[in-house]
């Protein structure tokens, strides 16, 4: 175990990106403190700036946790694989549980090391006084700790079962905000009901960090919906984060087995090769058959498009449409299900809900899609041979961002039914449902151009994906947690500012989402999307050029 230890742990450090991961976590830490750091000497006796301090270092910790806790894990055993060191392990003395336990130590080493740079912070919140060492801090720490536990054992569990880098650091973010947002949905519809379901709701609530850290640091619970608590639900938090860790864990353990080597796969039969009824059969249960022969490109069509079409994996027709079916359907039943709290909630309520869910899954889904398409193309060695080919820079740029333009257009439209069943519910909304299109287009469009441009300065596929899920991340949630320190410490203007850089808060103002419809973020939202989006063109289109000159 130790030496699995050692080598992964100094394995880490020794990359690049883990020395600025860490001196980007010192630096936010440090400069969330000093944001509201008292000025001249003057410290407020009540404690309140103390709160508001140790407030945003609080939910600034739990951004930086999200962010680079999985992102080392999900692919510490596909890299092992992919090498062939990972049957080596196998062969040597050491038991499955040790080579569990050493790169399980080793990442949260690492991952612990990073939770240290804070601790600077951590001292200058508890130095101005009104902040309790063990009751705030300590539980803090504590419940980052756990989560930090959970999210890398989850990393380390897809790593056993993704087959690349890419869809493993893909897969562990969208379990892990899966874990942290999606499970405070059915506790935010069925609260107060009677029944086992909202006694279910409310115990899946508890696996989510962002209820029990909004209550230490006095900001109520989130989606409680005028309902008190008076616990913070702290020894239910971490009864449910221990018992989902300990199951993904014992799950892993059953992974590592000489058959994760042995994963045969049937490669099916053309369509196109069977006999006239199973082609007729199949052309009844199927809108697009999986199967069946592509056909060859038209003249009209840019080639590059329909290449990344045909060989991503959530680039086929028939995986788009099944795409866009679960959008559709989820898009439906959250509106019907918030519509029977209408009266209650409010039609505002229930578009706020969609906009979250749409930004959330542009957000998840774009950097999956397109911060691989150079980085890609460079590792597998197939830059070479589309710099050999008749096609321009413009013609390879267009026709990869095309490929993925098109697919989150159609899950962008797949989710659209839900305005309908609200303009129904209220007819004077349909200039508000218009302006948030338009919003939720622009949301598409700059979460495209800086992952693509992100993706474009590195030449592994890991690292773009992670550093374009980084960047995207910060961009649309970081004026979040300015915004959830709105009044204290920060102002109107500053609150404003802040939401003013995602075209996702301007939608959620133009909704009418309770506590953002006192904010005016149109049309400087719109002004800032539309430069970011020219500037990540202007660096994508710089790099293109630079990597298709003669070497």
């Amino acid at each position: 175990m130790i030496a699995i230890f050692q080598r992964e742990f100094f394995g880490i450090l020794r990359l690049r990106r883990a020395v600025v991961a860490i001196v980007a976590m010192a630096l936010c830490s440090g400069l969330l403190v000093l944001a509201r750091w008292p000025s001249e000497g003057l410290v407020d006796l009540s404690g309140s700036q103390a709160r508001q301090v140790f407030r945003i270092f609080t939910y600034g910790m739990l951004a930086g946790v999200l962010l680079l806790a999985p992102a080392w894990p999900a692919t510490s055993f596909v890299q092992e694989r992919r090498r062939g060191t990972l049957a080596l392990l196998f062969n040597t003395p050491l038991s499955k549980l040790s080579i569990y336990a050493g790169k399980l130590s080793g990442v949260l080493a690492f991952t612990g090391l990073l939770l240290v740079t804070s601790l600077p912070a951590a001292a200058a919140c508890y130095a101005m006084g009104g902040v309790d060492l063990w009751q705030d801090l300590g539980s803090v720490a504590l419940v980052l700790l756990v989560a930090t536990l959970e999210y890398v054992a989850i990393g380390l569990l897809v790593s056993t079962f993704a087959g690349s880098t890419d869809a493993a650091v893909r897969t562990t973010y969208a379990a892990v905000f899966s874990l942290c947002f999606l499970t405070l949905g059915p506790h935010y519809f069925l609260q107060g009901q009677p029944g086992w379901m909202p006694f279910a709701a409310a115990w899946l609530r508890r696996v989510s960090p962002l209820p029990v850290l909004m209550h230490l640091v006095g900001q109520g619970s989130i989606g409680s919906q005028g309902l008190m608590e008076s616990s913070s639900g702290l020894p239910e938090y971490l009864l449910a984060s221990v018992a989902v860790t300990l199951a993904v864990m014992a799950a892993t353990l059953l992974q590592l087995h000489s058959g994760i080597f042995d994963r045969s796969r049937s490669q099916g039969v053309i369509t196109d090769e069977q006999s006239l009824g199973v082609r007729a059969a199949r052309r009844v249960f199927f809108l697009v058959d999986p199967q069946r022969r592509s056909a060859g490109i038209p003249f009209w069509l840019n080639p590059v498009m329909v290449k990344e079409f045909r060989t991503r994996r959530f680039g086929r027709l028939h995986w788009i449409l099944r795409l866009v079916a679960a959008c559709a359907v989820v898009s439906l039943l959250t509106t019907l299900a918030a519509t029977t709290g209408t009266v209650d909630w409010g039609v505002e309520t229930i578009g706020g809900l969609l906009v979250i869910f749409q930004v959330l899954l542009m957000v998840l889904l774009t950097p999956s899609l397109s911060a691989g398409l150079i980085s890609g193309e460079r590792e597998s060695g197939g830059w070479d041979l589309l710099r050999m080919t008749r096609l321009s820079g413009w013609q390879l740029a267009v026709g990869k961002l095309m490929s993925v333009a098109w697919t989150l257009l159609l899950v962008l439209l797949a989710t659209l039914p839900g305005y309908i069943v609200m303009i129904a519910i209220k007819p004077v909304m349909w200039l508000q449902v218009s302006l948030v299109i338009i919003c939720l287009l622009l949301t598409t469009l700059v979460t495209l151009a800086v992952s693509a441009a992100v993706g474009s300065l590195f030449a592994r596929t890991t690292t773009s994906t992670v550093s374009a899920y980084v960047v995207l991340l910060a961009m649309f949630f970081g004026p979040l947690l300015v915004w959830l320190g709105r009044d204290a410490p920060f102002g109107y203007e500053v609150v404003q500012a802040a939401l003013a850089i995602t075209p996702a808060a301007a939608a959620l103002s133009v909704i009418g989402m309770p506590g953002f419809e006192q904010y005016e973020l149109i049309p400087l939202s719109w002004w800032v999307a539309a430069g970011v989006t020219a500037v990540s063109f202007g660096i994508l289109s710089a790099r293109i050029w630079r990597l298709m000159r003669p070497s």
